[in-house]
């Protein structure tokens, strides 16, 4: 075995070769990637998000005017089933980034996705609706049979499966239309984060609007056959774009890459520590994991380093064994791994404040006063005002905190990823707040006799908005930061940490929920979170969560100033040589 000990020249002949290889492919890059493939993927994304959300955004009250449930119970089957949305996201990256690449998952999981929707379409015309404009909070709907329950389940979990996938591959496939080593490239692809999500939301209001309005009418079949169509349309915008695509190759399964990083440190537990010079990689430009570029050395998590140690047994062996000896860049991305996930986890706070919208701001919505003369406004409608808190603060932010935060803090990008995700978690909390405060209000004017509240509906507003707002620093700035820190071979995972910080969120909300009305129902207690709101108190549940993210918005900020950033290596390396021999060519 030839460790480090290769001709000097052979390297640098082999970084020529791969750099000339890289510079003709300039030809071809020029007709593909860029912001006309990108938007391909945008106008997916509004599309299937649509689709999506014209189940997901209705949902709790499906389960509780069709399917009979009462508002505890549905509140957390709805906390159940969009964690379980969020959590498919893992999935879909790693089938992503180990097995079929980002183009063949991204089309696969929305067939998925399509699937369900026929199946939820069909199973409410057939088994559910009956009699047909039941559902509308007026009509009570007929005790559902066994089946229709089972196929109901069935479809929306497939869809849960299918935007799951879909969603981090997406995200990650349309960043890959910009070349990080082109300088307009890296900028255009920091911006598409920003347009990524302002395409999410704009997908959202229509469903949230327009499907909202017929659903809560009773047309459910209806709104459920508007989003299959929306995911068709999605389908074929996005196989529309297949020429111009650029494709990055999978990098294979990062779980034994990452596993024989541990299994060799714990090897060479009592080998002493060398220097940083005399640790193993390969010679030349590329890592060791094909067709990614090669991470510098950290300091941190030194134990590791151990796994990169060339000991006297390794020069011994005729063939390198992985599960003893791993390259600097394979260590690295197991360390890159380490670091991201105390800052993930303290993400996973704001997500249960994220997800109260979907349930219990719907409840309290219900109970209270949302005519407008004789049009009655559907209480899931209201979360209008936070897509378009997230469609405005997203411009507000690009075009004025931008350059004012550049200027005063000399960096381009205005703010860092993580002070964006600290300020975004600060107005969750003060979401939670203004959410608190207007639920004592209403229950100071809850109507005698009556379930619902005289307060107006529009009292909401402040809550939706200021969680809109604190969307477009928290979930972009997660978007930007986890998928910029993961290195190549798990871009697509990067993206999903985001998501499966939703999906325990949602997790952790419906824990909450059980616990809290565990110790606060007892004997003739109603509990916080009773079936009749104006006997609870959900403004303390609202309090409580203000309390746990003060908690964790502190943890946050430690973690935040111990996290060191990824340190790729320089791809521009030999720029000067590679040049000269293409003035040859």
């Amino acid at each position: 075995v030839q460790i480090n000990e290769k001709n000097n020249s052979d390297g640098v002949n082999k970084d020529i070769k791969q750099g000339v290889v890289n510079k003709l492919k300039v030809f071809r890059s020029k007709r593909t990637g860029g912001w006309y493939s990108a938007f391909h993927c945008l106008v997916n994304q509004g599309l299937v998000t649509l689709s999506f959300f014209g189940v997901g955004v209705n949902l709790v009250l499906f389960l509780t005017r069709v399917l009979g449930q009462d508002n505890a119970t549905a509140a957390n089957n709805v906390s159940k089933w969009t964690g379980t949305v969020y959590l498919c996201s893992l999935l879909g990256a790693f089938i992503s980034d180990s097995y079929w690449g980002r183009f063949i998952t991204c089309a696969i999981f929305q067939l998925i996705l399509i699937l369900g929707l026929v199946i939820i379409s069909l199973t409410s015309w057939l088994f559910l609706i009956k009699p047909n404009g039941c559902g509308d909070g007026i009509q009570n709907c007929v005790a559902p049979s066994s089946i229709g329950t089972s196929l109901f389940y069935l479809a929306i979990y497939l869809v849960a499966l299918g935007y799951g996938g879909h969603q981090p591959t997406i995200a990650t496939f349309g960043s890959d239309q910009f070349d990080e080593a082109n300088p307009k490239g890296k900028i255009s692809k920091a911006a598409y984060f920003g347009y990524f999500y302002f395409a999410l939301n704009a997908g959202s209001l229509i469903s949230n609007t327009i499907l909202v309005y017929y659903e809560d009418g009773g047309k459910w079949t209806l709104g459920f056959w508007a989003s299959t169509a929306s995911g068709l349309l999605g389908l074929f915008v996005f196989l529309l774009g297949t020429p111009g695509y650029r494709y990055v190759k999978s990098f294979g399964n990062p779980l034994p890459r990452v596993g024989q990083v541990f299994v060799a440190a714990f090897r060479k537990w009592r080998v002493p520590n060398v220097d940083e010079t005399e640790l193993y990689e390969l010679n030349g430009t590329e890592s060791s994991i094909k067709g990614t570029r090669k991470i510098l050395h950290s300091n941190d998590f030194e134990k590791l380093d151990k796994a990169a140690i060339v000991t006297d047994e390794d020069r011994q062996r005729p063939v390198i064994n992985p599960w003893r000896l791993c390259t600097i860049t394979q260590v690295e991305e197991a360390k890159c791994i380490l670091r991201m996930f105390p800052i993930w986890l303290c993400t996973i706070m704001y997500s249960v404040i994220f997800t109260q919208m979907a349930s219990l701001f719907v409840e309290q919505g219900e109970v209270m006063d949302a005519t407008i003369g004789n049009f009655h406004l559907p209480a899931a409608s209201m979360s209008a005002f936070d897509i378009c808190s997230v469609l405005t603060c997203t411009f507000l932010y690009r075009f004025m905190v931008v350059p004012l935060a550049g200027k005063i803090s000399g960096n381009p990008k205005g703010l860092s990823e993580l002070q964006r995700m600290g300020v975004g978690l600060i107005i969750g909390m003060l979401s939670m707040v203004a959410a608190g405060v207007t639920e004592i209000f209403r229950l100071r004017r809850v109507i005698p006799g009556n379930e619902t509240s005289s307060l107006s509906i529009f009292w909401q507003i402040p809550q939706y908005i200021l969680v809109g707002a604190s969307e477009v620093f928290m979930y972009v700035g997660q978007l930007e930061f986890f998928n910029g820190q993961a290195p190549d071979g798990i871009k697509s995972l990067g993206s999903s940490l985001c998501m499966a910080s939703m999906s325990l969120g949602n997790y952790v909300s419906s824990m909450l929920v059980n616990m809290v009305m565990h110790f606060t129902a007892k004997g003739t207690r109603h509990g916080w979170i009773p079936e009749n709101l104006n006997n609870g108190h959900i403004d303390r549940f609202y309090f409580l969560l203000f309390g746990l993210a003060l908690v964790d918005l502190v943890a946050f900020v430690f973690f935040a100033k111990w996290y060191k950033g990824i340190n790729i290596e320089d791809s521009n390396h030999g720029e000067k040589e590679i040049d000269q021999v293409l003035e040859k060519v």
